[in-house]
């Protein structure tokens, strides 16, 4: 006879369809095949607005389960120091959320499978940048950001070093982290 243990829900992970999603991918490799997608359109000067029509995974097209599912919508605009009218987050500053959030995500599933009860989780992400580079004026500059910092505090019911664990074992696993930290072929063209 064999017993099985149900894990249940930790930290609002759903442990149990993580391990299944876990054991699914690695009998069918080709189930972890996604392609995220967004979709970007100019509104006026820097002010922009993001949706998420869906994405491809495990071997089929979703619509995100949101209200209105794929009507999803982000701003991104400049403050008006940056020449724009401040109608939401600049860009730099969503690439930060994008960080975090994948840092958080990772961070919650990480806890839920190994059974650490998390009770309080904030992160903090900070990022520099010169002008400089963006405007033009110095070629040497670059760009993006020069630095970027990231600072978690995680309450919960393991110690300081269990904890410490699933924040190292998030960035292990983030894939926004990889794409900053390794760079990603990006390729830009015009659609005629």
């Amino acid at each position: 006879m064999t017993s099985t243990t149900e894990r249940g829900t930790v930290n609002g992970v759903d442990v149990d369809t993580l391990f299944a999603t876990i054991d699914a991918v690695r009998s069918q490799p080709e189930l972890a095949q996604f392609r995220f997608r967004a979709l970007n359109e100019w509104v006026s000067g820097t002010h922009s607005l993001g949706r998420f029509p869906g994405f491809y995974g495990a071997g089929q097209e979703h619509l995100h389960a949101v209200p209105g599912a794929g009507a999803t919508v982000i701003a991104a605009d400049h403050p008006a120091v940056l020449v724009g009218k401040d109608n939401g987050p600049t860009p730099a500053e969503l690439l930060l959320n994008a960080l975090a959030s994948c840092l958080m995500a990772g961070l919650g599933n990480i806890a839920a499978a190994r059974g650490v009860e998390l009770s309080g989780v904030t992160c903090r992400v900070e990022g520099d940048i010169d002008l400089r580079g963006i405007l033009g004026i110095d070629s040497s500059v670059r760009n993006g950001f020069s630095d970027i910092r990231v600072v978690f505090e995680v309450e919960g019911d393991g110690d300081a070093e269990q904890l410490a664990a699933l924040v190292a074992q998030s960035q292990a696993r983030s894939a926004v982290f990889d794409v900053l930290t390794n760079g990603t072929a990006v390729t830009v063209e015009v659609a005629r």
